[in-house]
């Protein structure tokens, strides 16, 4: 073996970690903000949380970023700890497919179709038609697919390289002198937890395990305890993705740390206890790809069995490592971790943009109650929360910026527009409610009263624009389409509404039953009800416009107005909130 063929072995380990990255990346941009959204509702216990752990890490291959995710949902506290302990575990037996499938380099046999399976067989095929669907596709989840074929192929060639690179190891004296210090288990641990370390992939780690098993000088006793060592590397991103969160994030990484250090620690005893009892014979023999893959799986499954039922006992060890502190809620959203998830951060940011307009729409009814019942106490509640809205505004709208620099799927890009839109409107509705303060302060400062005709007005708009709050919250954060097709005829009534209340306020007022004074009160009160109605339009049309596939507001508005159900829409809303008589 020459410096040409380091050289070869150091380009193989570059397209293998190339190749997984491009794979996980476009896997995870498929998902989109499906996962996390299945890691809140499907870990309400550990067998859930396992199995989900295992079969998201399957699906994006890659335990690193399941990790970095758990870290920071946990950091913006959208999942607990306990939570996330079963999908760690689940997370390490799901990075065991990898290994499987590296070990289908070994299959030797005359038959074509049994050497299909071979990668360096089909993984050529698999680049061409990953290219075309790059390069001939206009639609961006087809890209995606191409993508993710294409980092597979990029992944078995630098497997391939690498097997290349170290098969003349077989035939050096020295290289066999230099394995024999692997019979020490302890020495195997360390040099697979610090190469895993450095090169932050235990999928990585194992490729060049298996690659050197082509060589016929590895054998089992010599790669086990390595194998455990990769294991106790792989953390190091859970370690790296802990600095600069809160204490229960740090927590996540300890549970994952200890896991592992635990399940090697006692594997090794067991192990190695077993073998001084019961010699097992096939510890001198040479392990291939195939024992290789079934080592690591087995040694994930067991620990995951071992330590499954003491996952509240791991979870009182981190809490006892990493003491308490106390960290405000609002402090902790939209946690930047989660940008290395592109997907998971929309998920999140759609959460968020949802309390914010619970937010708005609870500021509104106190600014609304206010006009019937003024309290200085409520005031200050009002005002409090217009500055909680502004902070939320500026935080969702830098953070889905970045999130949309992060590479998002097709389906990604259009919530972060819907939420871009939407957010804006829920500050402006938190404006509103401000300025509907301002006119009950004027009201009551001044000892002001609107007549009773004035009253039942208002009152009949009052219920209507409730209604209209009411359904656009719940079309937004049940992302319903059919919810929100009802808000138009709606907003159309409100409109109506508040344009036959100013005629009747110009007949008071030219009748002597209402002041100049109270008029321009109820101009300004009216003109900030009509505009909360329009975001709420707003609102109600991006959701629509989301699901619809991406026409303009006013398009998507004209076309509401269009269908054959506006019409009878409007007349049983009009039918509804009729004011009463003169």
């Amino acid at each position: 073996m020459d410096i040409f063929s380091v050289f070869t072995l150091c380009g193989g380990l570059a397209f293998f970690l190339y190749g997984m990255t491009v794979m996980s990346k476009s896997l995870e941009k498929m998902a989109g903000g499906k996962l996390e959204r299945m890691l809140k509702r499907m870990t309400s216990n550990p067998f859930k949380s396992l199995l989900l752990g295992a079969g998201i890490t399957i699906a994006i291959q890659s335990s690193s970023a399941m990790t970095v995710m758990l870290v920071g949902l946990v950091n913006s506290g959208v999942m607990e700890l306990s939570q996330t302990i079963g999908v760690i575990m689940g997370s390490n037996i799901g990075t065991t497919l990898t290994a499987w499938i590296l070990s289908l380099t070994g299959i030797e046999s005359e038959n074509v179709f049994v050497n299909l399976l071979k990668p360096e067989s089909f993984s050529p095929l698999v680049a061409l038609a990953g290219i075309l669907l790059i390069m001939g596709s206009r639609r961006q989840r087809r890209r995606d697919v191409g993508r993710i074929m294409m980092g597979f192929a990029i992944l078995m060639y630098g497997m391939e390289l690498m097997g290349d690179a170290v098969s003349p190891l077989a035939e050096m004296p020295q290289f066999s002198g230099l394995l024999t210090a692997f019979e020490n288990p302890l020495l195997g641990v360390l040099v697979g937890t610090v190469f895993t370390g450095i090169i932050q992939s235990s999928a990585a780690s194992v490729a060049i395990l298996q690659a050197l098993s082509l060589t016929g000088s590895i054998t089992y006793g010599m790669a086990i305890p390595i194998i455990m060592g990769q294991n106790i590397g792989t953390c190091v991103t859970a370690l790296i993705s802990s600095i600069g969160v809160n204490r229960n994030a740090k927590r996540v990484a300890v549970v994952h740390i200890s896991f592992n250090v635990i399940g090697t620690t006692v594997c090794l005893i067991l192990f190695y206890g077993g073998d001084l009892l019961f010699h097992f014979g096939f510890m001198d023999q040479p392990v291939g790809a195939v024992g290789i893959a079934f080592c690591h799986t087995a040694f994930n499954v067991f620990t995951t069995a071992l330590l499954l039922p003491f996952s509240r006992q791991l979870e009182k060890l981190a809490r006892r490592l990493v003491r308490s502190e106390t960290v405000s809620g609002d402090l902790a959203i939209l946690d930047p971790l989660l940008l290395r998830t592109p997907g998971a951060a929309v998920s999140e940011s759609v959460a968020v943009a949802g309390r914010m307009g619970q937010a708005a729409w609870e500021n509104l009814h106190l600014a609304i109650r206010q006009l019937s019942d003024y309290s200085r106490q409520r005031e200050e509640e009002i005002l409090k929360a217009e500055d909680k809205l502004d902070t939320y505004e500026d935080r969702l709208d830098n953070y889905l910026v970045e999130a949309s620099q992060h590479g998002l799927s097709s389906q990604d890009m259009n919530t972060v527009s819907r939420l871009l839109r939407a957010v804006g409107d829920f500050e402006r509705i938190g404006d509103h409610a401000v300025n509907i303060q301002e006119s009950a302060q004027e009201l009551h400062d001044k000892g002001l009263r609107f007549s009773d005709h004035a009253q039942e007005e208002l009152r009949v708009l009052l219920d209507a624009l409730e209604e209209i709050l009411d359904l656009t919250l719940r079309g937004f954060l049940e992302d319903d389409a059919a919810l929100c097709r009802q808000v138009e005829p709606l907003e159309e009534t409100v409109d109506q509404l508040i344009q036959e209340i100013r005629t009747r306020h110009i007949q008071r007022l030219q009748a002597g039953q209402c002041t100049i004074e109270l008029g321009f009160v109820l101009s300004d009160l009216l003109t900030n009800l009509e505009r909360v109605s329009d975001h709420c339009s707003n609102i109600a049309l991006s959701v629509i416009q989301e699901q619809d596939g991406g026409a303009g507001q006013h398009a998507s508005a004209q076309e509401l107005k269009a269908a054959g159900s506006f019409g009878e829409d409007l007349r049983r809303d009009q039918r509804k909130y009729r004011l009463p008589e003169a």
